[in-house]
C-alpha cells in the first residue's frame, strides 16, 4: 500500500494505525487476564481433587491395617500406591515445565507474578523447536496406559472411555500443515496461556488419578460378599427313625449370594452343580444302615479364603429285610465272608441271621463273618426280635464256591525267559492268588525240579518238600551256584495247600535262563 502524499490523509492513516494497535493491546490484556483467572480456578480445583484422593488412599491403608480385611485389600492398596506415585511424578514434571517457560520468557516479579505474560517466544523455542512438547506428549500417553493397567479387564474398557488424560490430534492449519501436536498447542502461545494449559494437564492427571483409584475401590468392594438371598433351612440330625425314637433337627435362616459360587468337596457321592450360590449333592444309596457324609465349603473373598466343614447323616433302609455281602456275591470256603443284615422297621440290634451248615461270628451291629465248608447253595434266613418272639423277616439264597487256584511263580514269572542272576537270587516258589478280594494264602508243600544244561545232559526230576529250594541239597546247589545262561529249568507237579485245607496241583513253570 502506497503512503498518501497529502499531510492530512497521512495523519488520519497514522491515527487509525495507532487506534488499531491500542485496541489490539486491550484485547490481549483481557485475554491474558482471563487465562490468569482460569489458571487460578484450575489450581484450586486440583487441590480439592488431591484432598479427595488422599482420603481414598487413607481408607485403603486403614483397611490393610485391619487384620479382618488385610488379605482382601492388600493387592488393591499396592496398586493404589503405584497410581499415587505415578501421579505425583507427573505433577512435578509439569511444574518443572511451567518454571522453564516462565524463566525463558523473562522470569517473575518480586511479588511472584510473571514479568512477560504475553511472551510468545519461550513456548515456541522450548516446546516446539527443541521438541519438548513431543516428550511431554509421550509422558502423558505413558501415564494414561499405566493408569489403565492397574484395573481389571472388566472395568478397563469403561475407564478407557472416561479417563481425562487423552491426546487429541491437532488440526492442520497454515501454521501447522502436518497437524503436529506440540505445534498446535504451544506455537506462538503467550506464557500465561502455556502455564494455564500445563495446569489443565495437571487437572487431567488428578482427575484420572481419582477415577483410577475409585475404580480400584469399587473392585475391592465388589469382592466383599453381600448376601442377597435368604432361605429357611431345616436339617434333621438323622433322616430315619423307628417308632419311639427321639428325632432332632436344626432350623435356621441361611443367607447367601446368588452371584458367588462356593467350592464344595464331599467324602462320598458327588457335587453335581454349583450355581446361584448353592451346591447340589447326590449319591446312590448303598450300604444299609446309618451313612455319614462330610466335606468342606470354601469361599474366596478376594485373597482371603473362608473354609467351613460340614457333616450330615442319613439312614439307608429297604422295603423289607436284606442282606449285603460286603466283598463278593458268593461265599468262599475256608475264609471269613463278611455280611451286613438289616430289616426295615426294626432296630439293628434286634436283627439276627441263621445260616444252616455255616459258622457265624458277630463283628458289629448287623454285621457277621460267615464261614462255610461245602460248595453248592445255602439259604440265609434273616430274623428279627418282636414282642411275640423271634420272627423270620427275610431270606436269601447264596452260592458257595471254593477259592480259585493260585499261580506258582518265580521272580514274578510263570514261564519264559529269566536272567540267571535273578534265578540264583530266589529262595523258593510262592503261590499267588491274583485279583482275589479275600486275604487268602496258599503254601507250596512240594514240587519236582529238573533242568537241562546248555552244555550237558538232562538231569531227571527230583522232589523238593516245601516251597524252598533248600528242601533238596542237589536242587539247592544247582539253583544257588550252578545255574548258567542257556540252561532250561522245569518245575512240575507243584502242590499247594489253601486256607480250606485242600491240596491243589498248580500249573508247571518252564524257564529259559539268559
Amino acid at each position: 500500500m502506497s503512503l498518501p502524499k497529502e499531510p492530512r490523509q497521512l495523519m488520519i492513516n497514522l491515527m487509525y494505525l495507532v487506534l488499531t494497535a491500542m485496541l489490539a493491546l486491550n484485547v490481549s490484556s483481557e485475554i491474558l487476564h482471563a487465562f490468569k483467572t482460569i489458571n487460578q480456578s484450575i489450581t484450586s480445583s486440583n487441590a480439592a481433587i488431591e484432598d479427595k484422593n488422599n482420603k481414598l488412599y487413607k481408607s485403603f491403608q486403614e483397611q490393610e491395617d485391619d487384620p479382618v480385611t488385610r488379605d482382601r485389600i492388600k493387592s488393591y492398596n499396592d496398586r493404589a500406591k503405584q497410581v499415587k506415585a505415578l501421579s505425583e511424578e507427573m505433577i512435578k514434571y509439569l511444574d518443572t515445565w511451567k518454571e522453564r517457560v516462565i524463566t525463558e520468557s523473562g522470569g517473575k516479579e518480586e511479588d511472584g507474578s510473571i514479568k512477560r505474560e504475553d511472551n510468545i517466544d519461550a513456548s515456541t523455542l522450548l516446546l516446539v523447536e527443541k521438541k519438548g512438547g513431543d516428550t511431554l506428549k509421550n509422558r502423558l500417553v505413558d501415564l494414561r496406559n499405566a493408569f489403565l493397567s492397574q484395573v481389571t479387564s472388566a472395568d478397563k474398557e469403561q475407564l478407557e472411555k472416561e479417563l481425562p488424560i487423552r491426546i487429541n490430534d491437532a488440526e492442520k492449519t497454515d501454521n501447522n500443515p502436518r497437524g503436529d501436536w506440540a505445534t498446535g498447542y504451544f506455537y506462538n502461545m503467550p506464557t500465561m496461556a502455556v502455564v494455564t494449559l500445563l495446569s489443565k494437564f495437571q487437572n487431567d492427571v488428578r482427575n484420572s488419578e481419582a477415577m483410577t483409584i475409585s475404580m480400584l475401590a469399587k473392585e475391592a468392594g465388589d469382592i466383599t460378599i453381600k448376601f442377597d438371598e435368604v432361605e429357611a433351612i431345616a436339617i434333621p440330625q438323622t433322616s430315619y427313625a423307628l417308632v419311639g425314637q427321639k428325632v432332632e433337627g436344626r432350623i435356621l435362616l441361611a443367607a447367601y449370594n446368588k452371584a458367588v459360587n462356593p467350592s464344595v468337596t464331599s467324602s462320598t457321592g458327588r457335587v453335581t452343580k454349583v450355581e446361584n450360590g448353592v451346591a447340589t449333592w447326590e449319591t446312590v444309596a448303598s450300604g444299609v444302615g446309618l451313612q455319614t457324609v462330610s466335606g468342606r465349603v470354601s469361599l474366596d473373598l478376594g485373597g482371603r479364603n473362608i473354609t467351613k466343614d460340614y457333616k450330615f447323616q442319613y439312614m439307608v433302609g429297604s422295603t423289607g429285610a436284606s442282606m449285603q455281602l460286603d466283598k463278593m456275591n458268593v461265599f468262599y470256603i475256608g475264609v471269613p465272608n463278611p455280611i451286613t443284615v438289616s430289616a426295615a422297621g426294626y432296630a439293628i440290634e434286634d436283627i439276627s441271621v441263621n445260616i444252616p451248615g455255616a459258622e457265624l461270628a458277630s463283628t458289629g451291629k448287623g454285621k457277621w463273618d460267615v464261614r462255610v465248608n461245602t460248595a453248592g447253595k445255602i439259604v440265609a434266613k434273616i430274623n428279627a426280635k418282636t414282642d411275640g418272639g423271634i420272627k423270620e423277616v427275610g431270606a436269601m439264597e447264596i452260592r458257595v464256591k471254593m477259592i480259585p487256584d493260585p499261580v506258582a511263580k518265580i521272580a514274578g514269572k510263570t514261564g519264559g525267559y529269566l536272567q540267571s542272576s535273578v534265578f540264583r537270587a530266589q529262595t523258593g516258589i510262592p503261590a499267588v492268588l491274583d485279583n482275589f478280594e479275600f486275604d487268602a494264602r496258599f503254601v507250596v508243600t512240594s514240587f519236582e525240579f529238573s533242568y537241562l544244561p546248555k552244555r550237558g545232559e538232562y538231569q531227571p526230576p527230583v522232589t523238593v518238600n516245601g516251597a524252598y529250594f533248600s528242601g533238596n541239597p542237589q536242587v539247592n546247589q544247582y539253583q544257588s551256584t550252578l545255574a548258567r545262561p542257556g540252561d532250561k529249568v522245569f518245575i512240575e507237579n507243584i502242590k499247594a495247600k489253601g486256607p480250606d485245607g485242600r491240596i491243589r496241583t498248580l500249573p508247571s513253570i518252564n524257564l529259559t535262563l539268559n
